[in-house]
């Protein structure tokens, strides 16, 4: 297996304010743009050409990465004029492939951060003879997710999408985001429409009577899809917890970008990320969180589990805790703000403004 289709179309409606100015795939963790890491591990694996299936601000990809050669890759840059959906999406980059009929092509979704063993996935499907192999992990409430149960030597029997009653939960393995299709099933997928690989390609092989195998790999899986996945994925790569080789430093329990200013008595933990530019000034705790490119941590501010965008600033003893600030946005000093806030982009929150707690 030499080549690979990558999904990078998505809105990132969920990442939002972090996906107002940038796609999904390109939100920094760990100091590098997500897709970053993808790419990396792919090439690692053996990959040598990879298409980008893009959508949503597709020209943002080509002029970071280019043609792919810093990466040791081959990438090319096909753009949908409307969303197609992840199978659509694979359709209509088909003719960019350079594989045969029976060659392997690896497909994997924009936003999984993952350990998955690609050589072994790409191992078990050729060793079973399988049109397409999925990527399946375990969880413990799959009800968000689509189930896949596998019969004993690991053939797909079915494709649950999202069960909700206890019933409908037959196996705690799901869809995992990553798949190797045999090259002539990809020219089998409707092109030209919206089409889901999951609740319509799967299945529809699957009843005509194609060999779907599954491939459990319990190593480190994450979706990306919320804001605090997403600062959690960052952390986990800093922390050598998610393995990537793009990881710009040193894992630990911070990394700090060139450029980046931190005061000699504030604390960097958990995984923390400080972006080019920064600063963090005197007494500024920061824990497991993001800081992105010229943004600025004041004195004393406090920021656990949290996102703060590109050229954002925190205001004095302001504490931040599971929030995402958006970039460009002010939040004065002495604000508090918890669990899931989330200031847009340019937002300016006046000092002393927003509490959880009291003041005393």
């Amino acid at each position: 297996m030499t080549e690979a289709i990558l999904l990078v179309g998505g809105r990132g409606t969920r990442l939002r304010p972090l996906t107002v100015h940038t796609p999904k795939p390109m939100v920094p963790a760990a100091g590098v743009p997500f897709l970053t890491h993808q790419l990396a591990r792919a090439r690692a694996a053996g990959v040598e050409h990879i298409v980008l299936a893009t959508s949503y601000l597709a020209e943002v990809f080509e002029p970071y990465f280019g043609d792919g050669s810093s990466l040791g890759l081959h990438l090319e840059y096909v753009t949908e004029e409307e969303p197609l959906g992840t199978g659509g999406a694979i359709r209509n980059v088909a003719s960019r492939l350079r594989s045969g009929p029976d060659d392997p092509v690896l497909i994997f979704n924009g936003d999984i951060l993952t350990g998955l063993d690609i050589p072994a996935l790409v191992a078990t499907h050729e060793t079973t003879g399988a049109d397409v192999s999925l990527h399946l992990t375990r969880v413990e409430d799959p009800r968000a997710f689509g189930l896949v149960p596998t019969d004993p030597t690991g053939r797909v029997t079915a494709f649950l999408e999202k069960p909700q009653t206890p019933e409908e939960i037959v196996t705690d393995q799901i869809n995992a985001g990553a798949y190797v299709f045999r090259r002539s099933v990809i020219d089998t997928i409707p092109e030209g429409r919206p089409v889901s690989v999951e609740r319509e390609t799967f299945p529809e092989l699957l009843a005509g009577g194609a060999h779907l195998q599954g491939m459990v790999d319990s190593t480190y899986w994450l979706d990306l899809g919320t804001p605090q996945a997403f600062v959690r994925g960052s952390a986990d790569l800093v922390l050598g917890r998610a393995p990537s080789p793009a990881v710009p430093g040193r894992c630990g329990d911070r990394l700090v970008l060139p450029t980046a200013t931190v005061a000699p008595d504030a604390k960097l933990t958990g995984g923390t990320v400080v972006g080019e530019g920064a600063r963090v000034g005197e007494g500024a705790r920061i824990t497991g969180s993001t800081v992105l490119a010229g943004a600025v941590v004041e004195p004393g501010a406090v920021v656990t589990d949290s996102f703060v965008g590109v050229g954002a600033r925190i205001g004095e003893r302001t504490v931040l805790t599971g929030a995402v600030i958006g970039d460009g946005a002010v939040v004065g000093p002495d604000n508090e703000l918890r669990d899931g806030a989330r200031v847009w982009c340019d937002a300016h929150i006046p000092g002393a403004t927003l509490r959880f707690s009291s003041d005393q």
